[in-house]
């Protein structure tokens, strides 16, 4: 479906990730999924060696200068290799937002130029063992000391810990704001008003001590990370202090936008694998795939993958017009939503397909299954998704009206206005 809205330069591209996707060795799926690699850090390497890391940074950064468009094709390829592995190939993107769009020149080239070189590995420090989804209820403190801030608290399932070399730290910097203060009704300090962004590196203070065993999505090193009065020179705050509202906000458009455009590889892949099967596999003296049974649930996983790409791509297009805007926070909360839970319908349909035989070891559906679970889960559950939705279309439609004409007069008795109560 995609095909037509792709440039030839688009479809240059995804070839280039897919000969990068097929390269990917099946041991490293194997090893990883079996907890046997802790992070796959030559992987990221042969990504920055082909030039595919950070493909919307500008090229003295290291990226190619294109936009999303482009790179949610290649997000998507690469999401047939799985959750882990796609992950760690959009972290470069999505920590490099930040020091891209906030950064100072300085950061760029400290930190985001040798990302996107493979030079240095990253990941984002941004969930709290009591914070979930309530990102500015951020306990994790920084306190400025002279030319430093010193940073105390802890950040859990933090995906690449075990390998990155820094991290992209959220901690509160303003005490007033602090959740505490906030049960103090003569506190005005606003808790979104209170979190600055820290460029951390791995060094004396900051300790990963946990790698957490998971169902899926294994082998990215996903742990708990410690800060114990570390250290963090100032030049190393991103943006504004106290102002990493602003920054978290603009994040949501990499974090979700990369979390559905790999969950449709990923479901892509199911598909295919059983799509194959239903070809070959015979029962009842005919292959199931002339069951309706089985052929109506890849009719339906087609529908889905096409109807998320398509939303996606529409999405990446807005993005790249006006990433800032209230409609682009709707509309990456929706594809995040629809591309996510499509992926987790199609991977059941995969299973069900192959009745028994998908439920083992012996082909990946089941290796698939148990990474499209967290999908739904990272970058903010979809159900945090569904607030931002209603919230944003709320506001769209009362403050700015109805998108062309207004049908509620449309009615044989709408001038009864005694009949219209509201309280």
């Amino acid at each position: 479906m995609l095909e037509s809205l792709l440039t030839a330069e688009q479809r240059a591209l995804r070839d280039e990730v897919r000969d990068f996707v097929k390269g990917v060795p099946r041991q490293l799926l194997l090893d990883m999924d079996a907890d046997r690699v802790r992070y796959p850090r030559e992987y990221v390497r042969e990504a920055a060696r082909r030039k595919l890391l950070g493909l919307r940074f500008a090229p003295e950064w290291g990226g190619r200068g294109l936009g999303w468009t482009s790179e949610v094709v290649a997000i998507e390829e690469v999401g047939m290799l799985g959750t882990s592995l796609a992950c760690l190939y959009c972290l470069p993107s999505i920590i490099g937002e930040a020091i891209a769009v906030f950064g100072t020149d300085a950061q760029r080239a400290k930190f985001l130029r040798p990302t996107l070189e493979g030079k240095l590995t990253c990941a984002e420090a941004l969930t709290e063992p009591r914070g979930g989804s309530d990102f500015f209820g951020t306990t994790t403190q920084a306190r400025r000391d002279g030319a430093h801030f010193v940073l105390n608290g802890q950040k859990r399932f933090v995906v690449g810990a075990e390998g990155a070399d820094y991290f992209l730290v959220y901690a509160r910097t303003d005490a007033a704001a602090s959740p505490e203060k906030r049960r103090d009704a003569d506190c005005a300090a606003k808790p979104h008003k209170g979190i600055s962004a820290f460029l951390v590196e791995r060094g004396p203070g900051v300790d990963v001590e946990h790698v957490y065993g998971l169902m899926g999505t294994r082998g990215g090193g996903t742990g708990r990370i410690y800060f114990r009065d570390a250290r963090v020179p100032a030049e190393n705050l991103v943006g504004r202090e106290n102002g990493a509202a602003e920054i978290f906000y603009r994040m949501m458009v990499p974090e979700r936008l990369t979390s559905a455009a790999g969950g449709v590889g990923l479901g892509r892949a199911a598909i295919e694998v059983a799509a194959r099967y239903s070809d070959r596999r015979k029962a009842f003296g005919a292959t199931i795939r002339s069951f309706e049974g089985v052929s109506f649930k890849v009719a339906d996983s087609v529908t889905l993958l096409d109807a998320a790409r398509g939303l996606i791509h529409a999405t990446a297009h807005a993005a790249d017009t006006d990433p800032d805007s209230a409609r682009v926070r709707r509309l990456v909360s929706e594809s995040k939503k629809f591309g996510t839970e499509s992926a987790w319908t199609v991977v059941n349909h995969a299973m069900q397909i192959m009745g028994g035989i998908g439920y083992t070891n012996v082909y990946p559906v089941e290796r698939l299954l148990r990474d499209a679970r967290l999908i739904m889960i990272w970058t903010g559950t979809n159900e945090v998704m569904d607030l931002v939705i209603q919230h944003e279309y709320y506001k769209e439609l009362l403050f700015r009206g109805p998108a062309g004409r207004d049908v509620e007069p449309d009615a044989a008795e709408a001038e009864r206005s005694e009949e219209k109560v509201y309280e």
